[in-house]
C-alpha cells in the first residue's frame, strides 16, 4: 500500500520550495495537485502549484461526490477555496505520493485515507524571519496584497498552533532556516516512514 507525504507549514515557511525540490529528488512520488479558486500569482503554473478553477467547477466536483476536503477563507479579495478532489489522481495500490496543504486538509485526509497511510511533514521557521520573507515574496508580485499578507500571517497562528499540531499528532517538525539541510533531514525521515 501506497503512503501520502504530506507537506505542511504556515505561509512563506519554505514548504512550497521543499516540495518542489522533494519533487525532483524523489521522482518516483507522484503529486496531488490541489484544486483553489483564488487568482493565479505570477509565477504559478496553473495543474503544478494548484488547479485553478471557478466556483462552478467546484460545484461541479461536489454534486460529483468527489470533494474530498475543503476550506474556505474570508479574505480582503473576497473568499478563496481550497480543496482536494478524490479525481483520479490517487492510485494507492501502485504508488507513493507528495502532497502539499494545511493542517487542517492534512486531518481530512487521515480520516479518508487512514492514519496509517498518512506521512507527515511539518516545516517550520522562526516568525520574523517567517514575515521578512512573506513580504519579500509579496513584494515581487504585479500587484502586492498586503492585507491578504497580514491576514494570512495571522490566520497561520492560530491554524498551526502547538494545540492543534499536537491533536493531529504532529510531533517530528523540520526547521527550515538552512533549506539543503532541512531537505537532507526531510529524506532521511521518508526513506524511514515509507
Amino acid at each position: 500500500m501506497g503512503k501520502i507525504c504530506y507537506i505542511m507549514g504556515k505561509s512563506a515557511s519554505g514548504k512550497d520550495s521543499i516540495f518542489k525540490e522533494l519533487r525532483r529528488r524523489l521522482p518516483e512520488y507522484r503529486d496531488i495537485v490541489l484544486y483553489t479558486t483564488r487568482p493565479i500569482r505570477a509565477g504559478e503554473t496553473d495543474g503544478v502549484e494548484y488547479h485553478f478553477v471557478d466556483e462552478k467547477k467546484l460545484r461541479e466536483l461536489e454534486n460529483a461526490g468527489r470533494v474530498i476536503e475543503q476550506r474556505a477563507y474570508e479574505t480582503v479579495h473576497g473568499i478563496w477555496r481550497y480543496f482536494t478532489a478524490d479525481d483520479g489522481q490517487i492510485d494507492l495500490q501502485h504508488h507513493d505520493y507528495l502532497m502539499i496543504g494545511t493542517l487542517e486538509s492534512y486531518e481530512a485526509m487521515k480520516e479518508y485515507f487512514g492514519k496509517e497511510i498518512m506521512v507527515p511533514v511539518y516545516v517550520e521557521v522562526e516568525d520574523g524571519e517567517r514575515l521578512a520573507r512573506a513580504l519579500e515574496r509579496e513584494r515581487s508580485q504585479k500587484e502586492p496584497k498586503y492585507a491578504e499578507l497580514c491576514r494570512r500571517y495571522l490566520a497561520d497562528a492560530e491554524d498551526f498552533s502547538e494545540e492543534k499540531l499536537k491533536e493531529a499528532g504532529i510531533i517530528k517538525k523540520f526547521e527550515n532556516n538552512d533549506f539543503q539541510e532541512c531537505l537532507d533531514e526531510i529524506g532521511v525521515y521518508l526513506q524511514e516512514k515509507v
